[in-house]
């Protein structure tokens, strides 16, 4: 396991989280002026962007998350991102989180699986990032915290070595692999099967730095070349160059960029066969021995996540990711077990050091009143992002 994984794990799943809100955001808004209060409107959608992406970009929260350490469970990782999705006025109800996030895990895997070499992940990350880019591109306060991310990314990976990227790429496939929902825009482009499963193309651009398939050379004892042999092996061609690995550039990959700019549902469905594979997706429920570390973690990482509290008498405006209410709430009903995302519970830890830390990056960050007894005895982690 790669201790250098976690922030491009969350990076680009957030990118995807920013993609499919954005597109569900601009499909339901309402010209300003024929909106009423409880409608969408693009000044909202501009909010919901703006709040979303600084919080996800917060300085702290960038420093806890670049610290070398393992991933954590699907659980920890979910929590945090339904804690980012509610980082302004939007709300989404359990169906259309569970929804979002298996778009999010589905897409990035497809894009892991897709790379040509390991380090291309890293481009797949600046994509991300330039289109989040242009989401606040009116907002430089919030664009100055996105390229110090990006500053931080190039120093922190462009020197590791290729066998690096590699260990990060089996991680990172690792940590997809009992994942195979069927997502209605792969079925559509036939980029997957109806298990779930993705289809690997065997054509188009191989890997930089490599020669295209197809040529057997045979050298005698001395190391001279003596004939050679072709060979049918896809339709494969050299890339014209590389992508660019610095903070402005063409990155020639598209791999990470916006798959729903264009007119498209943004849809996944679940049949009975799915449901079935994706029992074996089933989280180990037997006690976990790192579970305080990585309790601790969660700590950290929500400490360092501000909330946007609307102001005054402000209602937060709801979000639903499917076509109907109807069709949420079937899917809330219908949703397997062991992909469901419940309750963590917290418990502080006892180190007096650790402890003193906690509360101070809670007290810096977080606006809510700390609540009498918590420290002792722990907490609903819902509950307490909920005060928040």
């Amino acid at each position: 396991m790669s201790s250098r994984t976690l922030p491009l794990l969350f990076l680009n799943l957030g990118g995807e989280m920013l993609y499919i809100l954005d597109q569900r955001l601009r499909a339901q808004s309402i010209p300003g002026e024929k909106a009423r209060k409880d409608e969408w409107t693009d000044v909202d959608r501009k909010r919901v962007m703006n709040d979303i992406i600084a919080t996800m970009f917060n300085k702290k929260f960038m420093e806890e998350l670049f610290k070398p350490q393992d991933l954590y469970s699907k659980k920890a990782l979910r929590t945090v991102y339904d804690r980012l999705a509610h980082a302004s006025i939007m709300r989404l109800n359990q169906a259309s989180m569970d929804k979002l996030y298996d778009l999010m895990t589905m897409a990035f895997k497809y894009q892991v699986l897709l790379c040509p070499r390991p380090r291309d992940i890293l481009l797949v990350t600046f994509n991300h990032l330039d289109a989040i880019k242009d989401f606040i591109s009116e907002s430089p306060g919030i664009l100055n915290q996105v390229d110090e991310t990006f500053r931080r990314l190039i120093e922190t990976y462009n020197c590791l070595s290729d066998g690096e990227f590699q260990l990060i790429r089996q991680t990172l496939l690792i940590f997809f692999q009992d994942m195979h929902i069927r997502v209605s825009i792969f079925l559509k482009d036939k980029v997957q099967n109806s298990n779930g499963r993705f289809v690997l193309p065997i054509s188009g651009p191989v890997p930089w730095g490599t020669e295209v398939p197809g040529l057997i050379r045979i050298f005698n004892h001395k190391g001279v070349e003596v004939k050679r042999a072709e060979f049918t092996a896809g339709n494969y061609v050299t890339p014209q160059r590389e992508g660019s690995f610095e903070l402005y550039g063409d990155r020639v990959l598209k791999l990470g960029t916006n798959m729903y700019s264009v007119t498209r549902p943004v849809e996944t469905h679940m049949s009975g066969s799915s449901k079935n594979l994706a029992s074996q997706a089933k989280e180990n429920i037997s006690p976990n021995p790192l579970a305080k570390e990585e309790l601790n973690f969660l700590a950290r990482l929500l400490g360092g996540l501000d909330i946007q509290k609307p102001a005054g008498g402000e209602t937060g405006f709801r979000l639903n990711l499917f076509t109907t209410d109807e069709e949420e709430e079937h899917a809330a009903q219908t949703r397997p077990e062991e992909l469901s995302y419940k309750v963590i519970n917290i418990e502080a830890t006892q180190e007096p050091g650790r402890r003193a830390e906690l509360s101070r990056i809670l007290g810096e960050l977080v606006v809510a009143e700390p609540r009498p007894g918590s420290a002792e005895k722990g907490e609903d982690l819902l509950a307490l992002m909920d005060g928040l």
